[in-house]
């Protein structure tokens, strides 16, 4: 039953990181994924002072808020001549340092560490259980995870059009009226919360892998935006799992080696995919001048 609930978790994180990750992989926004999951530790570390509770809400409002700064702040730097890398480097070092100081500083004695945040231990979800009632119902991860993730869904699902058109050609969306604006920090609120929720079960480090590793490798094999959100979901849910049963007959991280099967899968879809395969378009071109000659 462990096994089921581990890779459950595993599956929810994929899926609510894949479904954001196709949206910043077209808007070339991976970076920003990579800033937040690393910026908005200090948004943690302040809610978990201010509210006294390692409980999953305060977090999560914590991280929104920072996410959301984060964004701003590299916009401002952007619109104010820096280079757009540059202004992702040093808003998202600054804050994640602070965060560590934070840690550090003030979270000596409590379970918030920076192991716990960085690296995450997923095989410890099974045994964080809720309880309603004094009846457990499965653990906190799975609930808090499913709950992103259904939020995720149902505003994507609600505004897809506008978030479609935002990521594809936002001077189009602004010029028929869409608040291109609002849904940019719609989207980075998700990213943020989902970065939050995925904390305790692979890290602020691995999750960018699947915020991005998976959009990527569905960028490779489709052109249609819905296409590529499912294939981006199975490509993460394949990564989770393949990976689960290879931590275990290697003996090794379970986030690790998911999002090394995630990076596996990328690699295959680099060299063979239809469209977009190094081996494929090579094949194709000895084969049309085989035919020329």
């Amino acid at each position: 039953m462990n096994d089921f609930w581990i890779i459950l978790t595993a599956c929810l994180v994929a899926c609510s990181c894949s479904i954001l990750g196709c949206f910043l992989v077209l808007r070339r926004m991976a970076m920003i994924g990579d800033a937040i999951s690393h910026s908005v530790l200090p948004g943690i570390v302040i809610a978990f002072l201010l509210s006294g509770s390692r409980e999953s809400l305060f977090m999560m409002l914590g991280a929104s808020v920072i996410g959301l700064v984060t964004v701003f702040l590299i916009q401002w730097f952007h619109q104010s001549g820096v280079q757009s890398d540059a202004s992702i480097g040093v808003v998202f070092t600054a804050l994640f340092a602070l965060g560590v100081l934070l840690v550090s500083l003030y979270t000596r004695q409590v379970d918030l560490d920076l192991d716990c945040v960085l690296y995450g231990e997923i095989i410890a979800v099974p045994w964080e259980t809720l309880q309603v009632g004094g009846t457990e119902i499965g653990p906190k991860a799975v609930w808090a995870l499913g709950l992103v993730l259904t939020l995720s869904v149902v505003l994507i699902g609600v505004f897809y059009k506008q978030f479609k058109i935002c990521a594809f050609d936002p001077a189009m969306a602004a010029a028929v009226g869409i608040p291109v604006a609002l849904f940019h920090y719609l989207l980075m609120g998700l990213v943020s919360v989902t970065t939050v929720a995925s904390f305790e079960s692979v890290g602020a480090i691995l999750v960018v892998g699947m915020l991005v590793v998976p959009a990527a490798t569905a960028y490779l094999l489709t052109e249609v935006l819905s296409r590529m959100i499912f294939y981006s979901m199975g490509i993460g849910i394949l990564s989770a799992v393949s990976g689960y049963y290879v931590s275990v007959a290697l003996d090794a991280s379970i986030a690790g080696c998911m999002i090394t099967m995630a990076g596996v899968l990328f690699v295959l879809a680099l060299l063979f995919s239809p469209s977009h395969g190094v081996l494929i378009r090579k094949w194709r071109q000895k084969r049309s001048a085989a035919r020329m000659a």
